[in-house]
């Protein structure tokens, strides 16, 4: 614990050599401002309490590692000693890594829009000593700009209504704290209640107010920025599954933002992995921090694309080779091995996924944003030759003005290449890869996202399946064994256990996890059962589930956290939140659903498959009036409706087994649940206890729709007839 300041703002407890209490910290966004002169201290009661008592006001800053403006205004400000020197006298100053502590991030970004009418990151939000906020904004420039104040400006109108009127700042706060928790109210989901029914029309006309949105030319909804909708996306693939009225709009929908993504600068179209959005309507100028959570979901979307057999504006083989240079990206760039003793030794591959990389590269000492990324037309030509490097920078939309820097630009071809320009690509491909290699590299963030490595298990354990490759399956298991063995602390004398959501070099670190730290896992390790057939991945979901449901619905209504932070619950109204809407990663409640509804149809608990009923009672109000921000839930939504369509696959392990398996693993059937019988007796999931196979020994796959068993299935022809006929 740090000591208190001095009366005038000098840091007593901070490390000698040290600018602030930073350089201790794991997080690598906290550890870029550890030199900083501003006195930063990590979130916690005890940088509140010397607020307290010097009374003053916590200036809040929240940001990530690869944020670019949080880069910027770093620079401009916090490394800016005249400013440092203010802050320091007149404020407590607080550094939050929003990735590991989303808890908080959540409530001051509500409170954020609520003042402001924006949201974004770098976050500066201004908070009585007891949490709450009373002012806020997102990035300050250093000077004044046209509707925008200094950031000195802002720290100066603080500090004198905090002097001056006191009395106002406290209303606005007390306010403030009021409305959040009038909106958490609305939003609260009632567990012990009955569950709605699902109306089949309500899907339809999200779709239909989706179409209404949508850019036809150059995909996606809305305009700029655009960011990839991957929640949406998940749910118009599960509903152009299902033959209706608005299926096939669905798939168009879908496979238009599909194409327009991965044929464009958004995709990395030398090495793989998306970036984290477009600043352009036509993907063709993205802010190139690449996020774990991004591209695990979209590695998944495509899979389930591959997986519904595309269409003809974006085949199905045209999205596997991206979803498969996708998981490669994943695994190749994010990808870290656990060092001690499980680390050497075990099969090649990474054991966890890192957060992301940086949107800026440091060159000769300055973050220039995207620049590892950037080509002119002279270096093209420089690298492939006058003919070919002129016919590339046509190709890929390369001209002599950049778009990011004077002459740089990102690799957009707009299109799918075919012929004489798909073949000269793929011989360019390769040197310019190999080129970018030798240039400086974004900065990597290091810390292991418990629910984040739960998406990409769920993405590389289908991939694996989908695209026949063993190897991505593979990783997806070192990666659950991984979460395993850092970050799930099991039960114990009569407590469940705890997720912990963030590990630094293999050790896990600070606060338990969210109810989307545990919905992501728990949902991962389901697919990661459905694919291998290894019961362990089933036992841990199920221990997951278990402690989620402890943890964050014990009170008889869902929470996002735990109320870990006497802070953060002051600031939302001393009131338990929920998100229901999507943001980056789809909402911790719709995913919490989702792995109720799949756990439920696996263990036959009603109570589970009632729970996951309660909670899609929020998506009345959102399906037509705001579905881009309720894509998961109508996603789980569709699911629930299309099933749960139980397959359980038994008898001895031959070719036969497998390939039924398989025929399973490739249904697009959004509400398909896959078992698979192991050696173990009786049978740990009980979707599987009393089938046996058939009287021959031959392997067989029992299927059941709404408590209603058909009689079992013995060939391939006969399954994939069956699974059509159960999705009408």
């Amino acid at each position: 614990m740090q000591g208190p300041e001095t009366a005038d703002g000098g840091p007593s407890g901070i490390r000698p050599g040290a600018s602030n209490a930073l350089a201790g910290e794991p997080s690598a966004y906290l550890r870029q401002h550890a030199g900083n002169p501003v006195h930063w201290r990590p979130f916690g009661d005890e940088a509140f309490r010397i607020a307290a008592a010097r009374d003053v006001p916590v200036l809040l800053s929240i940001g990530y590692a690869a944020c670019h403006w949080c880069h910027v205004m770093a620079h401009e400000s916090f490394e800016d000693q005249a400013t440092a020197d203010y802050l320091n006298a007149h404020f407590v100053a607080v550094k939050v890594d929003r990735e590991e502590r989303p808890d908080v991030d959540a409530v001051y970004m509500a409170a954020t829009q609520a003042i402001s009418g924006e949201g974004g990151w770098p976050m500066s939000v201004f908070l009585l000593p007891d949490g709450r906020a009373f002012h806020a904004g997102t990035y300050f420039p250093p000077r004044p700009m046209p509707g925008r104040p200094s950031f000195r400006q802002v720290l100066e109108a603080v500090r004198e209504a905090w002097t001056e009127r006191r009395g106002a700042v406290e209303q606005n706060a007390a306010a403030l704290a009021r409305g959040i928790a009038a909106s958490q109210e609305a939003a609260a989901v009632r567990l012990d209640g009955p569950p709605q029914d699902i109306d089949g029309a309500l899907l339809a006309e999200a779709v239909r107010s989706l179409a209404r949105s949508e850019d036809e030319i150059d995909g996606g909804f809305g305009a700029a920025p655009k960011f990839p909708p991957s929640a949406v996306l998940e749910f118009l693939i599960r509903h152009a599954a299902v033959p209706s009225d608005t299926s096939e709009v669905a798939r168009d929908m879908a496979g238009r933002t599909l194409a327009a993504m991965s044929r464009s600068a958004l995709f990395d179209q030398l090495d793989g992995g998306f970036a984290r959005y477009s600043v352009t309507r036509d993907w063709s100028v993205p802010h190139f921090e690449k996020m774990l959570y991004d591209n695990a979901q979209l590695l998944r979307v495509y899979v389930h694309w591959v997986r519904l057999g595309g269409n003809a504006q974006y085949p199905a083989g045209e999205a596997a080779e991206v979803a498969g240079r996708t998981a490669d990206w994943l695994l190749a760039s994010l990808g870290l091995r656990a060092e001690g003793p499980q680390g050497p030794g075990r099969s090649a591959g990474p054991d966890a996924l890192a957060s992301s990389l940086d949107a800026d590269t440091v060159v000769d000492g300055v973050n220039a944003e995207g620049a590892s990324y950037l080509w002119s037309p002279a270096e093209l030509q420089e690298l492939l030759g006058p003919a070919d490097g002129a016919a590339v920078a046509r190709l890929m939309k390369v001209h002599a003005r950049g778009t990011v820097s004077a002459d740089g630009s990102p690799l957009h071809p707009g299109q799918a290449l075919s012929g004489d320009d798909a073949a000269g690509w793929q011989r360019a491909r390769p040197l310019l890869l190999k080129a970018r290699s030798r240039r400086p590299q974004p900065a990597r963030d290091d810390k292991v996202v418990a629910g984040w490595n739960g998406l990409a298990v769920a993405a590389l354990a289908e991939a694996g399946a989908v695209l026949d490759r063993p190897e991505l399956l593979d990783a997806a298991e070192r990666i659950a064994g991984y979460l395993e063995r850092v970050h799930w602390r099991g039960a114990s004398g009569g407590e469940p256990g705890t997720l912990v959501r963030v590990s630094h070099a293999g050790q896990a670190r600070g606060i338990g996890g969210l109810l989307e730290d545990y919905a992501f896992c728990a949902e991962g390790l389901l697919s990661l059962y459905a694919a291998s057939g290894h019961t362990r991945w089933y036992g841990l979901a199920e221990d997951i589930l278990a402690a989620a449901c402890a943890r964050f619905a014990a009170a008889g209504t869902l929470a996002d956290t735990a109320g870990d932070s006497e802070q953060v619950f002051n600031a939302q109204g001393r009131r338990a939140a929920l998100e229901p809407f999507d943001s980056a990663t789809p909402s911790g409640a719709a995913a919490f659903a989702g792995a109720l509804l799949a756990y439920a149809a696996l263990s036959g608990s009603s109570d589970h498959r009632a729970m996951a009923g309660n909670i899609l009672s929020l998506l009345p109000p959102l399906a037509a009036q705001a579905p881009r921000v309720a894509g998961w839930l109508l996603a789980t939504a569709q699911a629930a409706l299309a099933g749960p369509v139980e397959a359980a696959v038994v008898g001895p392990d031959t070719p036969e087994r497998r390939a039924l398996h398989r025929e399973l693993l490739l249904s697009a059937s959004p509400g398909l649940v896959v078992a698979v019988q192991a050696a173990a007796a009786p049978p740990p999931v009980p979707l599987l206890r009393g089938r046996e196979a058939a009287p021959s020994g031959a392997p067989r796959v029992f299927l059941c729709r709404g408590m209603l068993c058909e009689l079992p299935v013995g060939s391939v022809a006969e399954l994939r007839e069956r699974l059509a006929a159960m999705t009408q």
